[in-house]
């Protein structure tokens, strides 16, 4: 057994023994099951964050950060892809210098690393998608903030030093929606970010089986659902699903779409894509960007992984819109491949959440750094000296 193996089954038996002790009714605010400081610098790659975090996080979050849908095979398949992709380093290139940078939608980044959208990052942290937009900024990365942060688009604004994208839902009430989308507008946001794979919620069945539910300490200022949620009986099931249920419209089409560009002068960034047939129709109604994903394995199970769709989806879009990933990326190599089959950037998800978890903005800085000097290794040893001038011949494929 490796390290991580032993470190992951040392973690679910502790969670194992803290559900049979049942829930904490007499705290708001759950009490998480280590709470010891950590040296950071003890933590050398993605892996070990995650191994670290989980423990530092009560059962009802880790269920929601660690969930995928219905058997995890899209879960555990958007890393076991990265896996069966192969280098084809070349050599004798001169890669004394390493150049990272690159942009998305015009804004510069100092690596083509960013942060996707999660819900709930107080979960993890008590600062919440704060400590998370403050590493972003420094980094010189963007943050792309969820309709159901628990920090609202001001607050987290007002700290992102420009770099913030606006993630959406469209809710059966439009004109909540509008009123979102003209918040992000006016606070700075620099592009929306449409979630388009969630007409309905996945089964995500650790939520089910326990129950999740926001706790009361944690609001959703942008959207004002937490005294919708809390009205929400959960018992036998997620009160976010529940939720979502009641509140998203599962009419959403393609002239939402067109409703959407129609109200704002934003960019728009489609979040969601796994097809050339998508890509397509994204570049005709005016995506600035498609966001190759599958929600993390969230949604339908047995999906493709997001590596897999990629090469389709770059080749649909023909250099018409930008193209984006995440989805399984855990080390340099990862982005590497991405970037070679096309992807101007890849966002992490979890990694986030779990560096956040182990130390606030200075943990979700180390993964950032982390990955981002893992994917400047991986590129020398690759003989790549500019993410600009990477290609598919750097890949050997599935």
């Amino acid at each position: 057994m490796t390290q991580t193996q032993v470190d992951q089954a040392q973690v679910d038996q502790a969670q194992a023994e803290r559900l049979a002790q049942g829930p904490d009714l007499t705290s708001s605010e759950p009490t998480p099951l280590d709470q010891t400081p950590l040296d950071l610098a003890q933590l050398i790659n993605l892996h070990d964050f995650e191994a670290a975090g989980q423990p530092r996080l009560t059962q009802n979050a880790l269920d929601y950060y660690r969930s995928g849908a219905n058997d995890g095979h899209t879960l555990s398949n958007n890393q076991a892809a990265f896996a069966r992709l192969r280098l084809r380093p070349r050599m004798l290139n001169d890669v004394s210098h390493v150049k990272l940078e690159t942009s998305v939608l015009g804004l510069p980044l100092s690596a083509p690393i960013g942060v996707a959208p999660s819900a709930f990052h107080g979960l993890a942290h008590p600062d919440a998608e704060l400590g998370t937009v403050r590493a972003t900024a420094a980094a010189g990365r963007v943050m792309t903030l969820s309709t159901l942060s628990n920090t609202s688009i001001e607050e987290v604004a007002a700290q992102a030093d420009g770099r913030l994208w606006f993630q959406l839902y469209l809710y059966r009430d439009r004109e909540l929606a509008r009123a979102l989308v003209q918040r992000a507008g006016a606070t700075g946001a620099r592009a929306l970010v449409l979630t388009v794979d969630t007409p309905r919620l996945g089964r995500r069945e650790a939520n089910v089986r326990h129950g999740f539910v926001l706790p009361p300490h944690l609001g959703t200022p942008n959207v004002g659902a937490q005294e919708q949620m809390s009205r929400i009986d959960a018992e036998g099931g997620s009160q976010l699903a529940e939720y979502f249920a009641e509140l998203m419209d599962p009419s959403l089409s393609w002239r939402d779409v067109e409703w959407l560009r129609g109200i704002t002068d934003l960019p728009i960034v489609l979040k969601g894509i796994l097809t050339a047939e998508d890509a397509e129709l994204a570049v005709q109604h005016g995506a600035a960007a498609i966001w190759v994903s599958n929600h993390g394995g969230r949604q339908l199970d047995t999906a493709v992984a997001s590596i897999e769709a990629l090469p389709e989806v770059v080749q649909a879009a023909a250099g018409r819109a930008e193209v984006y990933l995440d989805g399984g990326i855990r080390r340099g190599t990862d982005v590497l491949k991405a970037l070679a089959l096309g992807a101007r950037a890849v966002f992490l998800g979890r990694p986030v959440l779990y560096g956040l978890a182990c130390g606030g903005e200075v943990g979700v800085s180390r993964v950032l750094d982390l990955l981002t000097e893992e994917l400047r290794l991986a590129m020398a040893l690759s003989g790549q000296a500019d993410v600009a001038g990477l290609s598919p011949a750097l890949v050997r494929g599935f």
